[in-house]
């Protein structure tokens, strides 16, 4: 079941007994037990009808007996239980242990006045498990996968919506490349910039410029920008910006290779037939990262980004062996970038 069916359901006020969550998207998972907490009890009641367990420090035994006992004062009670063990693939630890066929058992025939909720922050269950494979058969499995780009530029523009303001795609798209893909950052973000927009009120690009400053991982992206066109002035400014934010150069390097490596992997692949989400899985990246990287990467040759990622391999031994001075090590690579040799224009 994907994410956007689950939420739904719950609007609806169809809420199962028992739901198996997985994916690394980790704010849209608290949400829904946010939104499945609401349903099960008012917020005075929310200490009486909410109990959260850790597979790492509590047995299965522990958890099933709280989810088979009688709520108290309150109609329903809602447990929340944190799992790498039970459906993901981690090992258990010494000091627990945990009986499945006694979970397996639970599963037939659930609680009436108990929702459990198993929240499995993996990007995949491990499907080797007999709990994992009873999960599916029962369809109690909830997908909390990234969203896909476009999904992500339209659920930030309509948290703007539902805050009366109008965010348009061009300022989302500016947001998301400052703030980066991660949820929680850019709820916050978003909610700071309808703030300033005011009651029906429109937030532009401009503003997202200007109000949100953009982290080290998005100056770095810039800074690969900046050396795809050609403009070594204002990839030298950026780097020396980035100094002044007291940004070590090893560091910097470090994130260039990363991006490089990536615009390279993205090209293999896309010649290949990956589509965005497939390169995603198998880059371990965001899929609005991997339709930046790609649009990126078009300014590159393989044999560019051969040369430059040869090139800082070489800047990050000598940085390491002092054999040249970090930060003027790295502001000489980037004024050589500046030849274009090979670059594909």
């Amino acid at each position: 079941m994907e994410s956007r069916q689950a939420f739904k359901e719950i609007r609806d006020g169809q809420i199962r007994p028992l739901y198996i969550c997985f994916g690394t998207e980790s704010y849209r998972m608290n949400e829904f037990a946010e939104r499945l907490a609401a349903a099960v009890a008012e917020p005075e009641h929310r200490d009486m009808a909410i109990v959260r367990f850790d597979t790492a420090e509590h047995s299965l035994d522990t958890i099933l007996e709280e989810a088979e006992t009688m709520p108290f004062l309150v109609p329903s009670k809602l447990v929340l239980v944190r799992d790498s063990v039970i459906f993901g693939s981690a090992k258990e630890s010494a000091k627990t242990e945990h009986r499945p066929d006694r979970l397996l058992e639970y599963m037939r025939r659930p609680f009436e006045t108990t929702v459990l909720v198993f929240m499995v922050p993996h990007d995949k269950l491990d499907e080797r498990k007999k709990t994992s494979k009873a999960a599916k058969q029962d369809g109690i499995v909830v997908n909390f996968s990234p969203l896909g780009p476009d999904e992500l530029l339209q659920w930030v523009s309509g948290r703007a919506a539902k805050q009366g303001r109008t965010l348009d795609r061009q300022a989302a798209e500016e947001l998301i490349r400052r703030a980066g893909t991660e949820m929680g950052a850019l709820s916050a973000e978003t909610d700071k910039l309808c703030l300033h927009a005011g009651e029906g009120g429109t937030v532009t690009a401009a503003a997202v410029a200007e109000l949100v400053p953009a982290g080290v991982e998005q100056s770095v992206f810039k800074l690969t920008e900046e050396i795809a066109s050609l403009r070594t002035d204002k990839a030298i400014a950026l780097y020396h910006d980035l100094l002044r934010r007291r940004e070590e150069p090893i560091k910097l390097t470090a994130l260039l290779v990363r991006q490089f490596r990536s615009m390279l992997y993205v090209k293999e692949l896309g010649k290949q037939g990956y589509s965005p989400q497939q390169m995603a899985g198998q880059l371990g990246m965001h899929p609005f990262g991997v339709k930046v990287t790609a649009e990126q990467a078009k300014a590159f040759t393989i044999e560019r980004l051969t040369a430059l990622l040869g090139g800082l391999a070489e800047l990050d031994y000598e940085m390491k062996t002092g054999r040249v001075d970090k930060t003027l090590g790295l502001e000489l690579w980037l004024l050589r970038t500046g030849s274009g040799a090979g670059m594909k224009v």
